[in-house]
């Protein structure tokens, strides 16, 4: 590990490093990677180059000091694990020159130091802003599940406003292009998904043409006790959709089916999803087209029916 005076997060010019060290204590540092020359004149220590932190203040000494870190990279800042942590998202005004960088990605537009906030002493958009960029230009799954965990960040009594003002960033947003994918995607987020695979569950049965189901519906006995906490629910048909994570679920097969039969007593049919169904969804589409015909709901607005 090398100290360098002014280095943030292990990151740090070359020349900042030549001042510190000399010539030759750098190009023996970098001989033997206790400096890694991660992007053109920025150096890093080489113990923490795969840090996000490290990563992210090398970004900003690359491409420009004024730039702020954005998308994914923001998200992963303020929190959110969903979000990618490479390559690193950098926002440059429009006026500002562009460049770019292998493992980076510039993007250019308009924000106002009320959009900006500190994170471990590096600029970074603010989470609503950050929501709400990604809700509009980045994947839908993606967005989705980092939505839902910044919501899910907030203390609960504050949920509803920091969905607020995602919409309200919407609306004040100059480029247009992908708000109405974002506004699209807004009315799905509560927090309430535990997992990012559940996020994407819940946004795939609704592309498929299902209606949006409750998250985390609790399922309690005559005293109000909770009983089971269902992972998406439909609870006016009685219909629940549980995610079989494989660490959550292995060697559970006994215990599930026995909460099943219970659930069924109660009067619920469970319909359960595992990864193989997010990467092809045929099969449980199907399974949960017979649960909803099984309670006498149309589902005419359904893209998937089942096979004939």
């Amino acid at each position: 590990m090398v100290d360098i005076p002014g280095a943030l997060h292990g990151a740090c010019t070359r020349s900042g490093a030549v001042a510190a060290l000399g010539k030759r204590g750098v190009e023996a540092a970098l001989n033997s990677g206790a400096l890694v020359a991660l992007w053109p004149r920025v150096l890093v220590d080489g113990s923490r180059q795969l840090q996000l932190l490290t990563r992210a203040a090398a970004a900003l000494l690359t491409v420009d000091p004024e730039a702020v870190l954005c998308g994914r990279t923001a998200a992963r800042l303020h929190g959110c694990t969903a979000a990618r942590s490479s390559p690193i998202h950098l926002l440059m005004r429009y006026e500002r020159r562009l460049q770019a960088r292998a493992d980076l990605r510039v993007h250019r537009g308009w924000f106002g130091d009320d959009d900006v906030t500190e994170i471990e002493g590096l600029p970074v958009l603010a989470f609503d802003r950050t929501i709400g960029d990604l809700l509009c230009s980045d994947d839908r799954w993606e967005a989705l599940a980092c939505a839902d965990q910044a919501v899910a960040l907030c203390p609960e009594a504050e949920r509803a406003g920091f969905i607020m003002a995602i919409g309200a960033q919407l609306d004040r947003r100059r480029d247009r292009r992908g708000t109405r994918q974002a506004a699209d995607l807004l009315w799905l987020i509560d927090g309430g998904a535990e997992s990012p695979p559940e996020s994407w569950l819940r946004l795939l049965v609704v592309d498929a043409g299902f209606p949006p189901p409750t998250v985390q519906y609790r399922v309690v006995d005559i005293d109000g006790a909770l009983v089971y906490r269902l992972d998406l629910a439909w609870p006016e048909i009685r219909v629940a959709l549980e995610y079989d994570g494989y660490e959550a679920h292995v060697g559970r097969q006994v215990h599930d089916a026995a909460r099943d039969a219970d659930l069924a007593r109660r009067g619920w049919l469970t319909v359960r999803a595992t990864a193989d169904d997010l990467r092809n969804p045929r099969r449980l589409l199907d399974e949960l087209t017979r649960a909803f015909r099984e309670r006498r709901v149309s589902l005419s607005g359904s893209r998937l029916p089942v096979a004939g």
